[in-house]
Parts: C-alpha cells; structure tokens; sequence
C-alpha cells in the first residue's frame, strides 16, 4: 500500500517536471519569433487600429512599414550568425 503512494507522488511529480519543460520551451520559442518578427507584429497591430478608427491614411503607412519590417526580418533570418557578425 505505502509504495503505491509514493509510486503516485513521484508520476504526479514526472507530470509536473515535463509540464514545466514544455512550458519552458513555448516561451523560449515566442521570444524568439517576438524577436525576428517584433517590428513586423507591432507595425500591423497599428495598422488595425488605425483603421479600426478610421483613419486609413496612417493605416497604410504602418501597412507598408509592416511590410518593410517582415522583409528585414525573413533576410535577416536567413543569414547565418557566428561570433565574427553577432554584433551586427
């Protein structure tokens, strides 16, 4: 009876620690595409509001600012980074 417990206690245990890895990874992962994809996010998320509010002249310029940032962005993804060009 008593090792049925804490067979129970260390399973619970396992769940929680592979729960927390997971999580762990998810948030790793949306840093790093906030990171790659940040200006193109926040220039959009303008853009809807701007036309939310009815200002369609703005909008297209954070449209096309979006555009520009997500360009950077998929170039800058493809280059390869060593310790030689980190800084840049």
């Amino acid at each position: 009876m008593r090792t049925s417990k804490r067979s129970a206690r260390r399973l619970r245990g396992q769940g929680m620690s592979e729960y927390l890895v997971i999580t762990a990874l998810v948030a790793v992962a949306t840093v790093a595409v906030a990171g790659f994809f940040g200006d193109a996010i926040r220039h959009q998320m303008a853009a809807m509001a701007l036309k939310l509010a009815g200002d369609t002249s703005t909008a297209k310029t954070e449209t096309t600012a979006a555009q520009t940032s997500a360009g950077n962005a998929k170039s800058d993804a493809g280059t390869a980074k060593t310790l030689q060009n980190f800084s840049q």
